[in-house]
């Protein structure tokens, strides 16, 4: 029997089985260069974040509350690149980009735990510059072991009830038509594509939900980085503003290459959606900023290039 003589209810349980995720296999002469180059991009994510957590966690410079929501964020993005990069490397790899239906789920709930969790760390780590400039005699008080453990425990466990419900809630409508996922992972766009019938509803959960996990928090770290700044302009020493500076740029610019990578592709209008351009975001905020994450906060942070120094001379020496 062909697939025109099924119900459209059995054509959806076709569909549920699995999807294949086309990935990038309408440039099949590149797939090897692809290979190479996500392959490179990862090995510097995860080399980098790496040496970021244990200089971290074994240096007694670093044992403050900035570095301590440092070295969780860098974990955090081992995590976050693992949850999509080696699939997308597999199917660069081999023909078969079949993904099961359950698999598929699962991947899209994880990243997105993992998204909220770095909103929510990236957020934690302006209110703790915010502490830091703005309230100084207070900050040892303020930003105690046990609130900074509290804090780091909160950002990890909070985005975990709000997705299941809105992967449940994803995975419950109805798929139909073909199963072929226009994407390199299981994001939230192109599944909604393949979904039958009105998806306004979920549309606007995406929308309650963004607004509490991604609005709110930029909002959060805009506000305290206003009250920092005009902090940092009111200290009388040349030294102390630039020092105070740097220290905050890099945690800017690398919230400016995250939310505004992620507002952009969940965020903007259905209309100007393509899947050219959802992949092309996609890999911005999935590969490309995390693996400039470690730079920045090396390159820019003379504690963490002088702790990373001392660590590597160590290996050489022995």
């Amino acid at each position: 029997m062909g697939s025109t003589d099924l119900n459209p209810s059995q054509r959806n349980q076709t569909a549920l089985v699995e999807f294949i995720l086309l990935g990038f296999s309408d440039v099949p002469n590149l797939r090897g260069f692809l290979f190479g180059l996500f392959l490179v991009m990862y090995v510097i994510i995860l080399v980098g974040n790496s040496l970021i957590l244990i200089i971290t966690k074994i240096d007694p410079s670093l044992q403050t509350p900035m570095y301590f929501f440092l070295g969780n964020f860098s974990f955090l993005e081992i995590c976050y690149v693992s949850v999509t990069v080696p699939r997308l490397l597999a199917d660069l790899y081999r023909q078969n980009r079949s993904i099961s239906f359950i698999a598929c789920a699962t991947q899209m709930y994880v990243f997105l735990v993992l998204g909220v969790t770095e909103c929510f760390i990236l957020t934690a780590m302006a209110y703790d510059r915010y502490v830091a400039i703005c309230k100084p005699l207070l900050y040892p008080v303020l930003m105690n072991d046990k609130l900074c453990i509290q804090l780091a425990g909160s950002c990890w466990v909070s985005g975990i009830p709000v997705h299941i419900g809105f992967t449940y809630s994803i995975f419950s409508l109805p798929f139909c038509g073909h199963k072929q996922l226009d994407h390199f992972f299981c994001d939230i766009p192109p599944v909604l594509t393949l979904v039958c019938g009105d998806t306004f509803l979920i549309e606007m959960l995406i929308y309650v939900i963004a607004l509490l996990v991604v609005t709110i928090p930029f909002m959060l770290i805009l506000g305290s980085y206003v009250k920092i700044i005009s902090t940092i302009l009111k200290l009388p020493s040349t030294t102390g503003r630039a020092k105070a500076f740097s220290t905050c740029s890099s945690h800017l610019m690398v919230v400016a290459l995250f939310f505004g990578s992620g507002i952009i592709t969940y965020l903007r209008p259905k209309s100007s959606h393509s899947a050219e351009t959802d992949k092309l975001f996609s890999l911005f905020y999935t590969i490309v900023t995390p693996m400039f994450n470690p730079m920045i906060y090396c390159l820019r942070n003379k504690d963490v290039m002088v702790a990373l120094r001392k660590f590597l001379l160590q290996w050489v020496v022995f």
